[in-house]
């Protein structure tokens, strides 16, 4: 992982809606739960593919060229695209941002990943 999320309390705030991983330009991204592809485009200059997943959640990775088209039903680490060679946010590294969205409220990715959950501190007796 390259940066970590950073959520902020509020919507119009700063902050980093997700995580950024490193990788390489043509490297092959997988979806990361069973989903449909709802978008595969562009954002502003970003190639983009979101996998709305089965809870309703939306999971969107960037700047990634899909390889899959919307409406196409996805398992958990099919292929969706490839890293684009494209500027992002790592430059001059390479890397995918990945951010979840439950509605409109972003969510840490980290925290939806088996074995990792959100931590919770617990009393010392």
């Amino acid at each position: 992982m390259v940066a970590g999320a950073d959520i902020p309390a509020r919507p119009w705030l700063a902050g980093h809606r997700g995580i950024d991983l490193a990788a390489s330009a043509g490297q092959v991204v997988f979806s990361p739960a069973d989903g449909v592809v709802s978008f595969a485009g562009v954002v502003v200059d970003r190639p983009v593919v979101t996998v709305r997943l089965g809870d309703g959640r939306r999971s969107s990775v960037e700047p990634v060229t899909a390889t899959i088209a919307r409406g196409t039903p996805v398992s958990r680490g099919d292929p969706v695209g490839v890293v684009a060679d494209a500027p992002g946010h790592c430059d001059p590294a390479a890397c995918v941002h990945w951010g979840v969205r439950d509605g409109e409220t972003y969510l840490d990715p980290l925290d939806l990943l088996v074995g990792f959950g959100p931590v919770r501190l617990l009393r010392v007796w």
